[in-house]
């Protein structure tokens, strides 16, 4: 039975390909996904390590730098005990924070969110051992930088050069005194870092005379443990210590942690891809047994088993399996080194390293590919197994006796009304709990309408009939009768088609109803014209504020300034804003009191917070602000609460002198004249055409808002393109197996004068067919998922109303028609050249 089902591969090699196909780009996608997974955890764990090698014990203050009561960080006096340790070769006091650098044109080098400014560090012997200089040396004076060599030659920057750097302030120069390389994972993630004269990063990051961290250097031949029991006594309330070996671990513990989330995104969507293999290489085995059944009825006459039937057919598929699954992990491999390369590509630096293969990617692979194409063959070779010798002489495809039909329908009908009852549950209950049972009864669901879809391609295709037969006549007719000839093959070719575009519509349906609502969020909200932000996500300076205030053309502003406020005994969100500003940049809807109050040093009070904690107007709440002053603040006004507005508002004046550094992380501005390029170039040089600093239009607030949306939308949609190709070649072989059965049936046609043309036309318009039914079923399934999930989170999104993006799915259905038309050129090619006399003799043979 080995021999023959081995012959039966060799034999059938060019019907084989479509799942073999399918197999190699499932298995690709996952053993890319664990090798690339391995290769930057490694990376990334060597750097790690590299980067404490010289580390013995590292200290890390977490001191509040707003908090007057406690010291801001590491004192110089702690610095000095620690290098006066036994066994203490050396100590380097650290601090760090954001800083950016200009290239020639004015724009930021790096992406915002890495680029790092610190403290040059010397030792007794004037080098930083964290640094290696490729040109000049560290900044020894307040006037001087240091670069690292990426950024440096990005800038298109040389020593001496005068450089511009932008930090939570204004612009300043600096002239370069030095080039460096480093391990900071901050430059290796694309970002860039800018060291400064250790006072002066001192000042402009906590306070002279303190630092954020200290690594310390083990003498040769101690002992770290010894020097981190020896440190730990001397550091001040809020610090801790711990060895280089230890923090080594830890980074790379939190590396694994976050590669981990995205190899488990990377795998679900190649199960996707899998499970929608399942459907291409089941369709492949139930037409190859066909074509061998009366192969299979001879070998039941002369003693096979049933079970040695179906051993035959599992053995083809193993086989099929090893040899696509060792081609999809050497693709999978090559995709990993792809990927990489594809991050460099985009500014996203990975560390040197060796491309990782090891045992577990070409095991997955394996069994990955093997097991998903043997369970897919087993209905196959277990529905083949079933038939007597002399039943097996028509068609293992027979008619399908009425009560097997009814029972899978019923099946069916079950499973899918469960399904939908749980989305409809969820949706209703909301939160964490609800999204489990859509979730649960998602699956259910598509399961359900996966066993019902050759009941459902009945009446579809039906409907669709009169379309076929109008414009095209005959070859449209028969067209539509092929599609519904055997149900159970339309039904799970277009099954594959349904679940990438069910996934793919939920998302767009989930994707622009939130997108929608974001955007009307911030119209409706936000009435400056301009929103001022730092790149990186942090703080702006005072100065900003100040030179914003003094800008030509403009005509309020006002800040979003956290502030540390508890209010009646418990701790309150609160935001400092300027009088009078606040409602020309803001929509504040006032709901009782005057917003005006907030000039004679009162407080405004969201609606939903003043109800819960029974506040009102002209109440008097006694105050504790960050530095423990205390006070009395009244209730001046009660506003209706919006995503933009923190709950308690109070005037800049009453709060600036309790913060030690006032954190700002946006400013609103409006302008006479509105939007123009005029007044945009007036705010931009009014801070100094700060690199560092954002100016965003209304067009860019809602993009910050709503954008990331479309981003998510198309990686989602890149990584579902697997899904869709696999569908593809599912409808390219169910068409080439179909035609080569049909061989005799075609010769007729061609006898009874229909031409080529139309023979083509006719398995063209059946491949659209087929294409457009999963495309029917998987957006209405997917749209269904899309409300129910969209329900789920109504709560947490101000204005959420369900939006049907009409639009995408008219391109997903064109696209539907697209694959249909795409998919059917090699078949209709090999039906039209079939020659009705050769194939009118395998009729006669029949007689």
């Amino acid at each position: 039975m080995f021999r023959t089902a081995l012959r039966n591969v060799l034999a059938h090699k060019a019907r084989l390909l479509m799942t073999v196909l399918a197999v190699v780009l499932g298995v690709a996608f996952v053993s890319g996904t664990l090798v690339f997974t391995d290769t930057l955890s490694q990376a990334f764990r060597s750097q790690s390590a590299k980067s404490y090698d010289d580390v013995a014990v590292a200290v890390t203050s977490y001191a509040d730098g707003n908090d007057a009561r406690q010291e801001p960080g590491l004192p110089e006096r702690t610095l000095d005990r620690i290098r006066a340790l036994d066994g203490v070769a050396d100590a380097h006091g650290r601090i760090d924070g954001f800083a950016g650098v200009a290239d020639p044109d004015g724009r930021l080098i790096g992406v915002g969110w890495s680029n790092k400014g610190a403290n040059f560090a010397p030792g007794e012997d004037g080098e930083d051992p964290a640094y290696t200089f490729t040109d000049g040396s560290g900044p020894r004076e307040a006037g001087e930088i240091a670069l690292d060599t990426d950024s440096a030659a990005q800038g298109e920057y040389a020593v001496g050069d005068r450089v511009r750097v932008a930090t939570n302030g204004p612009v300043k120069e600096y002239t370069l005194s030095g080039v460096f390389t480093t391990r900071d994972g901050a430059v290796n993630a694309g970002g860039s870092l800018v060291l400064f004269e250790n006072s002066v990063a001192q000042q402009q990051y906590l306070k002279t005379g303190y630092y954020r961290d200290i690594t310390v250097t083990a003498a040769e031949g101690a002992d770290a443990a010894r020097i981190l029991d020896a440190v730990e006594p001397l550091l001040p309330e809020g610090a801790e210590a711990r060895t280089g070996r230890e923090l080594a671990d830890e980074q790379a513990d939190d590396i694994e942690s976050g590669l981990g989330a995205l190899k488990q995104v990377l795998l679900g969507f190649a199960a996707i891809a899998l499970f929608v293999g399942v459907f291409l290489i089941s369709n492949t085995f139930s037409m190859l047994v066909a074509q061998r059944t009366k192969e299979l009825a001879l070998m039941r006459a002369v003693g096979a088993s049933r079970r040695q039937i179906t051993r035959s057919v599992l053995t083809e598929a193993a086989v099929v399996g090893a040899v696509a699954s060792a081609i999809g992990f050497a693709l999978g491999a090559g995709l990993a080194v792809g990927l990489r390369s594809g991050m460099a590509a985009f500014g996203m630096k990975v560390p040197d390293g060796p491309l990782v293969i090891s045992s577990a990617p070409v095991l997955a692979s394996l069994a990955v590919g093997v097991l998903i194409t043997m369970f897919a063959a087993w209905l196959p070779g277990r529905r083949a197994a079933k038939i007597p010798p002399v039943a097996a002489m028509g068609s293992v495809h027979a008619v399908a006796t009425t009560r097997s039909l009814v029972v899978r329908n019923s099946i069916g009908a079950v499973v899918a009304g469960v399904g939908a009852a749980g989305i409809v549950a969820g949706a209703g209950a909301g939160g964490d709990e609800g999204r489990m049972l859509i979730a649960a009864g998602a699956f259910l669901a598509l399961i359900g309408v996966i066993v019902l879809i050759p009941l459902l391609s009945r009446p579809v295709i039906a409907a669709l009939r009169p379309v076929l037969v109008g414009p095209f006549g005959v070859s449209g007719k028969l067209a539509g009768q092929n599609a519904v000839r055997n149900p159970r093959r339309t039904g799970a070719t277009a099954s594959a088609l349904a679940i990438g575009l069910t996934l793919v519509t939920g998302l767009s349906v989930l994707g622009v109803t939130v997108g929608t609502a974001l955007d009307k969020m911030t119209t409706d909200n936000i009435k400056a014209d301009y929103m001022v932000t730092m790149a990186n996500g942090g703080p702006l300076d005072r100065s900003a504020l100040a030179a914003l205030e003094k800008a030509p053309g403009v005509t309020a502003v006002s800040p979003q300034q956290s502030v540390h406020l508890e209010l009646d005994g418990s701790t309150a969100s609160a935001s400092a804003v300027t009088p009078g500003a606040i409602g020309e940049v803001l929509n504040v809807e006032v709901v009782d009191g005057d917003l005006a109050s907030l000039a004679a040093g009162k407080v405004a009070v969201a609606e939903d917070t003043a109800r819960s904690r029974g506040w009102k107007v002209g109440d008097t709440l006694p105050a504790v602000f960050g530095d423990d002053a205390r006070g009395n603040l009244a209730v001046g006004a009660v506003f209706k609460g919006s995503e933009f507005l923190s709950p308690v508002l109070l005037d800049t004046a009453v709060a600036d002198p309790h913060e030690l550094r006032p954190y700002i992380p946006q400013i609103f501005v409006a302008t006479d004249g509105g939007q123009t390029a005029a007044n945009e170039k007036a705010l931009i040089s009014a801070l100094g055409e700060n690199p560092a600093i954002s100016v965003m239009d209304r067009q860019d607030i809602r993009d910050q808002f709503g954008g990331m949306i479309n981003t998510l939308l198309n990686i989602m949609y890149g990584l579902l393109a697997m899904a869709l190709v696999i569908a593809v070649l599912g409808v390219v072989n169910t068409l080439a197996m179909s035609v080569f059965e049909r061989q005799q049936e075609i010769g007729m046609l061609r006898a009874i004068g229909l031409d080529r043309r139309r023979v083509k036309r006719m398995v063209r318009l059946e491949a659209v067919v087929i294409s457009l039914f999963g495309a029917l079923v998987g957006i209405g399934l997917g749209t269904f998922l899309g409300w129910a999930i969209g329900e789920s989170i109504r709560g947490n999104i101000p204005g959420y109303a369900l939006v049907l993006p009409w639009g995408r799915i008219g391109i997903f259905l064109l696209l539907a028609g697209l694959v249909g038309v795409l998919a059917a050129q090699w078949p209709a090619r090999s039906a039209a050249r079939l020659f009705f006399i050769n194939d009118m003799l395998g009729v006669f043979r029949i007689f």
